[in-house]
């Protein structure tokens, strides 16, 4: 400690030295004392530190000064809160001195000292101390404006004060309102804007009466209208408002926006540009309560956004069509000459309609039939802007309306995407002539910027409506050209441009191109050899598509591609070849050439082997081999049939070793490659070879991967067609693998398939060791003898299903052993005998097995009479059982009525819909269970019966038994996410049912006594969880069909709930930050809470340790939801969450939470990479 204090006070006394230099590498060095963590001061140095430190602000030297301040930040954690306000009083009263760098100085001081004070959450006083000190001598100094630049500086350290710590002021929020509002009348501009950014920090934590006070006194001001000049800056302080705190200035709307409406017509552009920006921020942030306004707010926008005085666009529209001039320059001069063009501002109007537009387009789905009636035509004729900057913001209005336009379940089958109503299209579809005789011209200008609009706009167009541009493309080539070769192209140009050919290419039919590839391949050949490696790499990317559309080899073609190879296949192997060049390039001239080979393999002759051999040296490099990998499967699947042999002797051992790489994405892509190479190469693949390949596979099926589980089998069942002898030989090792697979409860969807694919190629090798029987022994043998007294292997209910499958599979694939095993499994049933584990597994496989038989039986159209007696039989014998108390049978039960429903839907579905009445509740669900086993995400003949009459399905939403509810929710799921097209026009009689299953019901809530301890338990919270995840679901299938400021109501109160239904919050929060941020915005306040209670609560000291592991994960989850709400852009702003921010920064524990999840959501592979079977 002594030492300490004696540094420093050297340190101190050489401040004092007349050499400056001395006196800055003092403060240099006491800078460096105040940032160790370490360093603790006495009372004595502090006094003498802070002392020292505000003598040097006044210092002759400006360094010496800079760096007083700097140290100032460090030094407010050091000392204690009295020498804060000794710091914060001088700062203050230096703000008020003659001397203008002095004031500057200071005022640089108050700032770092308000930076770096402790946040209010922390629990110190010392924050809210000092800023009351700083408060009432700010507002002082900005009442007295005898000087505009101690204003300024006044004003903006509140503004800094009031976003960072406002909560923390709260008592001064009514005087510093008052000495606020004068200043937006202030002779000075600047003053004026500097009150509007700090009112708009103080609206976000100021309470209900100051925020109605500071409405009232904006409405008033705007009536009186005092003069157009203030006018317009109560009009920007209105905007400003709505930007901060939208969700407050609501319910002010109603008189606000006549008195808005009523200024644009008041002839000051000024004026009307503040207006619509007032509007824009109105229809971001209120979309719900402009909701009566929109219809007024976009005739205004389409109104001024033509509004263009003092040019004459030439009165085009009688001369021709519409706008076919070109001619800008020699437009006529106003008569009067005292005009000039420097004066006219009409182009500000136009672009914050623009601005205005694009705010309604990306807020109103809804409206989007409306949007293609009248503002698309109207957008469309403004193309021809003059304006640069406004063509921007119109270009950005279209695109918007484009990317509302895209259908937005691209994850669902084509099937069922026609949810959303395909009339938007074939509006857009008409336009789309008019689009491209507005622009094509525009392709050639001079202005970059004009050019980079019209291909973004172009791009986008091109993937909304593939092939609409197949009629146009003559018209857009010539543009094309001349951005990549137009040498004044900036090189972001070109990779647009670039980028722009790509999307055309892949999204429209190759003969659409043909006639152009003349004209077009020069100059991307240029890109490819382009310096910047940024071009390179979309100019291969543009070539790889190119290869494809000069000889497609999926159908018929009259197109000679022969002239062009040699150009495209050297300029791509210089980037094959080339080792010192980026990694992306590297990986995309891989793939180039791969497609070269794929395509035009067999006109490159003697090339074709050496440029093989470069794949080989590709594939031994760590760094490229995933990309060699998958360009040689695509090279092995050509229909050219590409001679690889040369190059498989070496290439296949290489492929073997990558199955033990620790790599995912290595071992999918090369389990991929070798099914091919087997597939298409077999004669030229020695036994040996195939065997080293097999030794690795074992080891790849494990239920730790399901997804590398699946793609290994898929190969096995490849092998196992086309080598039968090479399998049996690991069969053993395989199959003891395959049968722990099948009988795990993770196993489904694809992973299941394929092993259902590779029993029946196994049962057809007919090799002894895999016949039928022997297959059948082994799947059902765990089951057969659970029953019995020694078994210690209990199933999972899943494991049932699984057999099931497999089993019915095999019977289908050996007729002839059938009718034994159906025989078998109807007479388990019937006994008395069998276990109950025996009979679900016979009920499971009798219903797959006519299942499968009847598809077999539509698909051959022969009669399924042959099913007729078993369907009736079994039909019965499952009514039977539908009222059984244990649910596991019930489940099970429900699932067979539903495959065999789907057998014969017209008559049966029909019997399930009169079940429905039935007395007893355990009846009931069973019924509704099987309607959701009627429902897969495929097509199906039962879809248009169902449509008709899942409604009656779904009324069990409201039975009085909670059970039968619970059941009418899984089934209003699997719904909503397989086939949304059977709910989405119920929705509105639904979701009242839906939402009001979220409640906590008090009633259902009970004690248990469990030995000395009370326990509560809640039957309620099955059927709130259901309800919550059926919400969920329907974020991703009917979001257009949603209210949904009444959605974020009931996820609220689910934040609060218990911890299952929190946990399924969190997600739900996480989703709707991306889905619509901008509602999100509004509740933020109300959000942020109990995710700030969740994250900080604190287990009890002596709690076990499951409920520190379930504390720990409800964190994480929680932390997941704050981590997607920071994404949205404005979130920061929100007091709340900027508090809660720091509050994480500040707490080691949070804050190394927050980062771990952080670096999860960086690394988390991307929905494409996941397996979605």
């Amino acid at each position: 400690m002594a030492s300490v204090s004696y540094h420093i006070s050297s340190l101190l006394e050489k401040m004092t030295s007349s050499d400056k230099d001395f006196r800055f590498m003092a403060t240099n060095d006491l800078m460096m004392e105040l940032q160790k963590d370490s360093i603790k001061l006495d009372e004595d140095s502090e006094k003498k530190v802070v002392k020292m430190l505000l003598k040097l602000l006044e210092d002759k030297n400006g360094e010496v000064q800079n760096l007083a301040v700097k140290c100032l930040g460090p030094l407010v954690g050091k000392v204690k809160e009295y020498q804060v306000e000794t710091i914060v009083d001088t700062l203050c009263s230096n703000m008020l001195s003659d001397k203008e760098q002095l004031r500057d100085i200071s005022s640089i001081g108050l700032k770092t000292v308000i930076s770096e004070l402790p946040p209010a959450a922390t629990g110190s006083t010392m924050t809210a101390n000092v800023c009351k000190k700083i408060t009432a001598q700010l507002t002082g100094a900005i009442g007295k404006q005898e000087d505009v630049s101690v204003q300024l500086e006044a004003l903006d350290i509140l503004s800094d004060m009031l976003s960072r710590l406002g909560g923390t002021l709260y008592s001064f929020h009514s005087s510093i309102l008052s000495c606020l509002l004068p200043q937006l009348r202030s002779p000075r501009l600047a003053v004026r804007k500097r009150a509007i950014i700090a009112l708009g920090h103080l609206v976000l934590t100021c309470s209900g009466n100051i925020f109605s006070e500071l409405t009232e006194h904006l409405l008033a001001e705007l009536k009186r209208n005092e003069s157009t000049s203030t006018t317009r800056t109560y009009i920007q302080c209105v905007a400003g408002i709505s930007r901060q705190a939208g969700h407050r200035i609501g319910e002010h709307l109603e008189k606000i926006i006549p008195l808005i409406v009523q200024y644009c017509n008041v002839d000051d552009d000024e004026l009307r540009e503040y207006c619509f920006q007032a509007f824009e921020s109105f229809v971001r942030r209120c979309p719900k309560e402009m909701d009566p306004h929109i219809s007024s707010v976009m005739g205004l926008c389409l109104k001024y956004i033509t509004f263009d005085p003092n040019y004459n666009y030439d009165n085009e529209e009688e001369e021709e069509e519409m706008m076919e001039t070109e001619n800008g320059e020699d437009e006529e001069q106003e008569s009067n000459d005292e005009y000039s063009d420097d004066d006219d501002i009409s182009w500000k109007v136009r672009r914050a309609a623009a601005k205005c537009l694009e705010a309604v387009v990306s807020s109103r789905p809804d409206l989007l039939q409306d949007f293609y009636r009248t503002l698309s035509p109207a957008l469309i004729s403004r193309f021809k802007e003059r304006e640069e900057n406004v063509k921007a913001d119109i270009f950005n209005a279209y695109i918007s309306l484009l990317k509302q336009t895209l259908p937005t379940q691209s994850w669902l089958h084509s099937s069922d995407a026609s949810g959303k109503d395909d009339i938007p299209l074939k509006m857009l579809q008409n336009q789309v002539p008019n689009i491209i005789k507005a622009l094509h011209k525009q392709l050639k200008e001079k202005s970059i910027k004009s050019r980079q609009g019209c291909f973004s706009l172009l791009t986008e167009l091109a993937s909304v409506l593939p092939g609409c541009l197949a009629d146009h493309i003559p018209a857009l080539i010539p543009g094309i050209v001349f951005s990549l070769a137009d040498k004044s192209s900036s090189s972001n140009m070109r990779i647009d441009t670039l980028s722009f050919l790509h999307v055309l290419l892949c999204n429209h039919q190759p003969e659409a191109f043909h006639p152009h590839v003349k004209a077009l391949l020069p100059s991307v050949v240029t890109c490819i050899g382009d310096p910047f490696y940024k071009i390179t790499s979309e100019a291969l990317l543009v070539t790889q598509q190119l290869v494809k559309v000069i000889r497609p080899l999926d159908k018929p073609y009259s197109f000679d591609a022969k002239p062009y190879v040699k150009d495209l296949f050297s300029a791509t192997l210089k980037r094959l070849k080339a080792a010192d060049i980026d990694q992306e390039v590297k990986e995309r001239a891989i793939s180039c050439m791969g497609q070269i080979i794929y395509n035009l393999g067999d006109h490159l002759s003697t090339d074709l082997q050496p440029t093989l051999k470069i794949f080989l040296e590709r594939l031994k490099n760590e760094i490229t081999r995933l990309t060699a990998v998958k360009a040689l499967t695509l090279i092995a699947n050509s229909p050219l049939q590409i001679d690889l042999r040369p190059i498989l002797g070496e290439g296949l051992p290489i492929l073997a070793s990558f199955l033990r790489k620790n790599q995912r994405a290595l071992k999918l892509s090369t389990l991929n490659a070798l099914d091919i190479l087997v597939k298409n190469y077999s004669d030229s693949l020695k036994p040996a070879m195939i065997e080293a390949v097999l030794t690795e596979l074992p080891v790849l099926i494990t239920e730790n991967d399901m997804h590398v589980s699946q793609v290994t089998i898929t190969f096995l069942t490849t092998l196992a067609k086309i080598y039968p002898s090479c399998v049996s030989k690991i069969s053993g090792s395989v199959l003891a693998e395959i049968f722990q697979l099948v009988h795990s409860p993770l196993l489904q969807g694809g992973a299941l398939n394929a092993i259902i694919d590779f029993f029946q190629a196994l049962v057809l090798t007919k090799t002894a060791a895999m016949g039928y029987p022997e297959l059948v022994k082994q799947l059902t043998a765990p089951i057969y003898c659970s029953g019995s007294a020694g078994a210690s292997l209990t199933l999972h209910k899943q494991a049932y299903h699984s057999v099931a499958k497999c089993v019915a599979a095999l019977c289908s694939a050996c007729p002839k052993e059938a009718p034994a095993t159906v025989n078998q499994f109807v007479q388990d049933v019937k006994s008395a005998k069998a276990s109950p584990a025996v009979q679900v597994l016979a009920f499971l496989f009798l219903a797959e097995y006519l299942l499968l038989h009847s598809l077999k039986e539509v698909i051959s159209s022969s009669p399924a009479d042959s099913l007729t007696p078993y369907v009736e039989d079994i039909w019965a014998l499952l009514f039977k059982h539908c009222e059984c108390t244990e649910e596991g049978t019930r489940n099970v039960v429900a699932e067979c009525l539903g495959k065999l429903t789907l057998v014969n839907p017209a008559e049966l579905l029909p019997r399930l819909r009169k079940q429905l009445s039935a007395g007893s509740p355990h009846a009931r669900s069973t019924v509704v269970t099987a309607i959701k086993f009627t429902i897969t995400d495929q097509p199906q003949p039962i879809d248009a019966l169902l449509k008709g009459c899942i409604g009656d399905f779904l009324q069990t939403l409201q039975d009085p038994d909670l059970n039968v509810r619970r059941v009418a929710l899984a089934l209003f799921n699997s719904a909503a996410h397989n086939k949304p097209s059977l709910i989405r026009d119920l929705l509105t009689s639904v979701l009242p049912s839906l939402y009001n299953e979220t409640k906590v019901r008090r009633e259902l809530i009970r004690e248990v006594e469990m030995g000395p301890f009370k326990h509560t338990v809640d039957d309620g919270l099955d059927v709130r969880k259901a309800a919550f995840e059926c919400m969920y679901t329907l974020l991703e299938s009917c979001l257009d069909r949603l209210d949904i400021y009444d959605y974020l109501n009931h996820v609220e109160d689910g934040l609060k709930d218990h911890y299952d239904i929190r946990m399924l919050t969190f997600i739900v929060l996480a989703r709707l930050s991306v889905l619509c941020p901008g509602a999100v915005l509004q509740r933020l306040e109300r959000l942020i809470e109990p995710l700030r209670a969740t994250c900080s609560t604190k287990v009890k000291a002596g709690s076990v340790k499951q409920e520190f592991e379930k504390q720990d994960e409800l964190k994480r989850s929680a932390m997941r939801a704050v981590a997607a709400l920071l994404t949205i852009p404005e979130a920061e702003k929100s007091p709340a969450m900027a508090e809660f921010s720091s509050q994480i920064r500040s707490s080691p524990e949070m804050a190394s939470l927050f980062e771990s999840i952080q670096k999860d959501s960086a690394s988390l592979p991307t929905l494409e990479s996941m397996d979605m079977s």
